[in-house]
C-alpha cells in the first residue's frame, strides 16, 4: 500500500515564549491546539491524513496498522477509527511539543455489570433485586485489568429465584440463600473501593453497559434496602453511548457481543455472569483507550432518572466512596 502510505511530518518547533512582566512569575505549559479552534495548521494536516484512511480498503487499514504495531483486529470502521485517532495523537503531540502526553481524565475505570432478580415475562411493577454485585478495576495508565470485586446478594422481596433466572445467570438459590443482604454487600464494595484510594490519591469512574445498572437496578435496591443512592456513583460512563459515537455506529451495533465482534474479539467467559460480563466489558473499553477514545463521563442520576452529561460538563472524577448510610 505504497501509494496510500501516511508520513508523519516532523514535530513542530515551538516558537520562543514571549512573556509579560506577570507571566514571568509563572510556569507555563506548552499548548496544543484548543478544541474547536481548527485554524491551527495542524488540522489541515490531520484532515489530509483523514483523507488517505478513508480511501483506504480494509486490506490496506491493516498492513498500515502492522506496519504501526497497533491492533489489526476489527472491522474497516473500527480499523479506520484507529489509524485516525492514531494519526490524530501523533500530530498533536508534535504540535505540541510534548512527550508522551496524552488527555487521561482518570487514573482508574471500575466497571460494573449487576445481576438482578428477573422473571421471564416481569410484570410492570416487577422489583429487580440485585444479587450478584461485581467490579473490575481498569489501570489507565497500563491499560490493563488490576483487580475485581465480586459478592452474591441475598435478596429479601423475592427471595426465591425463579427458574429462568437461574438459568439465565448461573447464579443458584444456594448462592444467595448463603449471601448477606444487600447494605452488608455494599459496605464491603465500599471497603474495597476506599483500600485502592480510589477518590482520594487516584481519579476514578465508574462505566456500565447502558443506563440500567446504575439508572434502575443500584436505585430501585437502595430505595428497598432503606439505603442513600451513594454520591460516587452519580455519574458514569455508558460504554454503550461512547463507543457509538466514537466508531459512528448505529444503536443496534452496540450490544455486549455485537462491539466485542466489531473489534474482532469473542465473548470469553459466561454471558449473564456479572463478573464476567464486567471483564468483557473492561476489553472493550480497553480497547477503545488504546484506539484513541477518552471515554468521558456521558450519564448520571437526576430525580431517581438517569440523564446524559453534556460534553461540556466539566470533567469530574467521582468522590471518594464513603460508608452506606440509612435513610431517615
Amino acid at each position: 500500500v505504497a501509494s496510500q502510505s501516511i508520513v508523519l511530518l516532523p514535530p513542530v518547533k515551538k516558537p520562543t515564549d514571549i512573556f509579560t512582566s506577570c507571566e514571568k512569575n509563572e510556569q507555563q505549559k506548552p499548548s496544543s491546539p484548543k478544541q474547536g479552534d481548527f485554524s491551527d495548521p495542524v488540522y489541515k494536516e490531520i484532515a489530509v491524513a483523514n483523507g488517505t484512511i478513508n480511501r483506504m480498503n480494509r486490506d490496506e487499514l491493516r498492513v498500515k496498522c502492522a506496519e504501526l504495531k497497533l491492533d489489526t483486529r476489527g472491522v474497516k470502521d473500527v480499523l479506520r477509527k484507529r489509524l485516525k485517532s492514531y494519526y490524530k495523537k501523533q500530530k498533536l503531540m508534535h504540535s505540541a511539543a510534548a512527550n508522551g502526553n496524552t488527555d487521561t481524565y482518570f487514573d482508574y475505570i471500575c466497571v460494573v455489570d449487576f445481576e438482578a432478580t428477573c422473571e421471564e415475562n416481569n410484570p410492570p411493577d416487577y422489583l429487580h433485586e440485585i444479587i450478584e454485585f461485581p467490579m473490575v478495576l481498569i489501570d489507565i495508565h497500563t491499560l490493563e485489568i488490576v483487580d475485581s470485586f465480586q459478592e452474591y446478594v441475598k435478596p429479601v422481596v423475592n427471595p426465591q429465584l425463579s427458574e429462568f433466572c437461574v438459568k439465565l445467570t448461573g447464579i443458584t438459590q444456594k448462592m444467595v440463600d448463603e449471601a448477606e443482604t444487600f447494605h452488608q454487600v455494599l459496605k464491603r464494595a465500599v471497603s474495597w473501593l476506599q483500600e485502592k484510594e480510589l477518590g482520594t490519591k487516584y481519579k476514578y469512574t465508574f462505566l456500565t453497559d447502558g443506563s440500567w445498572d446504575m439508572g434502575k437496578f443500584l436505585h430501585t435496591q437502595c430505595k428497598l434496602s432503606s439505603i442513600r443512592y451513594p454520591q460516587f456513583a452519580r455519574k458514569w460512563i455508558n460504554i454503550r453511548k461512547s463507543y457509538r459515537n466514537f466508531y459512528k455506529v448505529p444503536r443496534t451495533q452496540t450490544k455486549l457481543i455485537c462491539m466485542l465482534e466489531n473489534l474482532g474479539m469473542q465473548y470469553d467467559g459466561r454471558p449473564h455472569c456479572g463478573l464476567d460480563d464486567s471483564r468483557n466489558i473492561a476489553r472493550i473499553a480497553i480497547h477503545m483507550l488504546k484506539d484513541g477514545s477518552q471515554l468521558r463521563v456521558n450519564e448520571c442520576l437526576h430525580s431517581g432518572e438517569p440523564r446524559s452529561v453534556p460534553i461540556s460538563a466539566p470533567i469530574e472524577g467521582a468522590p471518594a466512596p464513603q460508608t452506606p448510610k440509612k435513610r431517615d
